[in-house]
C-alpha cells in the first residue's frame, strides 16, 4: 500500500476515535456511533489496501517465475 493511502486510512480511524470520544463526553450517542463507523471504515480500507498490495506482490512474483521459465525453455 502506498504511504499516502496508509496515512489516509489511519487518519480516518483517528477521526473516528475522536468523534466517538467526543460523542461519549457529550452524551451524543449519534456522534459516538458515527465515530465508531468512521473508525471501522478506516480499518476496513486499510485491510483492503494491505490485501491488494499482497495480491499484487504475489502476482508480480508469479510473473517473474513464469518469465524465468520462458527463458530457460529457449
Amino acid at each position: 500500500m502506498g504511504a499516502f493511502d496508509k496515512a489516509k486510512d489511519q487518519a480516518e480511524q483517528m477521526k473516528g476515535r475522536a468523534k466517538e470520544k467526543f460523542g461519549d463526553a457529550t452524551d451524543n450517542e449519534s456522534l459516538e456511533n458515527e465515530g465508531r463507523a468512521d473508525e471501522l471504515k478506516g480499518k476496513a480500507k486499510e485491510k483492503w489496501h494491505d490485501l491488494k498490495e499482497e495480491a499484487d506482490d504475489k502476482l508480480h512474483d508469479a510473473k517473474e517465475r513464469m518469465a524465468g521459465r520462458d527463458r530457460d525453455e529457449r
